[in-house]
């Protein structure tokens, strides 16, 4: 279910693209999934309609969802690949933290363990369940 957390300092409809490309990653939005509409998120989250709709354009725009007229928006049968080309990036960052690390002495052993401790939980998630559900049709 997206969460909402109205004293973050991240614009609301960030918020809703980033849960939305976990969602993706984590494989609880699939291929061809559809997106609930502007107007269920905006009663469900008690959102504004243009917030939602601005986290909606930014989905497409980033080729994550697809609009089909009438029909309402669906997941891309490119998303998972796009987030997963953008993710890969992180590496990089991934190696100067851990360079950071290193200089203040941390033991390889603990951001080994923390690694596995991410991947293991990611193990988990395998039987979540949809974030939401889509009532009414809409």
């Amino acid at each position: 279910m997206y969460q909402i957390d109205v004293m973050s300092r991240v614009p609301v409809y960030e918020q809703i693209v980033e849960q939305t490309e976990k969602f993706i990653l984590a494989g609880i939005l699939k291929e061809g999934d559809k997106i609930p509409s502007v107007r269920n998120l905006s009663v469900t989250l008690s959102v504004n309609p243009n917030t939602i709709q601005k986290a909606i354009s930014e989905l497409d725009r980033r080729g994550l969802v697809t609009s089909v007229p009438g029909k309402g928006c669906f997941v891309s049968d490119k998303a998972r690949k796009a987030l997963t080309v953008v993710k890969r990036n992180n590496l990089e960052i991934i190696r100067e933290k851990t360079e950071e690390l290193v200089m203040a002495g941390i033991d390889k052993r603990e951001v080994i363990a923390v690694v596995e401790e991410v991947y293991e939980k990611k193990e988990g998630l395998k039987g979540e369940t949809a974030p939401f559900k889509d009532e009414g049709g809409q």
